[in-house]
């Protein structure tokens, strides 16, 4: 898997097989980061469920400032760390940690997070449910979320909608967040 654009663009992201690993297509990616572009630049980001890492590093290569991955695999979040390294990745950080734990006990807000949990486990709405009811994305933040696109929607919070959102193959994925 590449990074496609920005300052790390062609470069190639180390990752491990592990159960429930499902990287985020080269093509959804490419659609996601030309929504966000305007968006990304000195923003602080939030990579929910890190897996592979692609969404987070990509986010860092194009100008956040501060890119935060969750991911609760020791085995994945060593090589999260390795890539973090290879890359001299300053502005990224890894916490071996479960989304749901790190969200109970979170304090700042994110501009961007990004919302691709293990398929099948239902934890697209909690996470929501601790983003929104904790106050933990920006007023004008978005959240990407990717989930299987024969499952019903999530459970919206009150006031967000999807922007924008398409699908891919097996796989549905938008940006939320509050029109207007």
């Amino acid at each position: 898997m590449r990074i496609i654009g920005g300052e790390w663009g062609g470069r190639r992201l180390g990752f491990p097989d592990a159960q429930g690993l499902r990287p985020t297509a080269d093509r959804v990616r490419e659609t996601v980061f030309n929504w966000l572009q305007h968006e990304l630049y000195g923003r602080r980001v939030l990579d929910a469920f890190a897996g592979s890492g692609a969404l987070g590093f990509e986010a860092a290569s194009r100008g956040a400032r501060e890119v935060v991955m969750l991911e609760r695999s020791r085995k994945v979040v060593a090589a999260l760390e390795a890539n973090i390294r290879e890359f001299q990745a300053r502005n990224v950080t890894i916490h071996c940690i479960d989304a749901l734990d790190y969200l109970a006990r979170a304090t700042q807000p994110f501009d961007i997070v990004f919302l691709d949990p293990p398929f099948g486990q239902g934890l697209i709405d909690p996470v929501l449910k601790l983003l929104v009811d904790r106050k933990l994305v920006e007023p004008d933040g978005k959240i990407y979320v990717e989930f299987e696109a024969s499952a019903p929607d999530p459970k919206w919070p009150d006031g967000w909608e999807f922007l924008r959102d398409k699908r891919a193959g097996d796989v549905r994925y938008g940006l939320l967040g509050k029109p207007g």
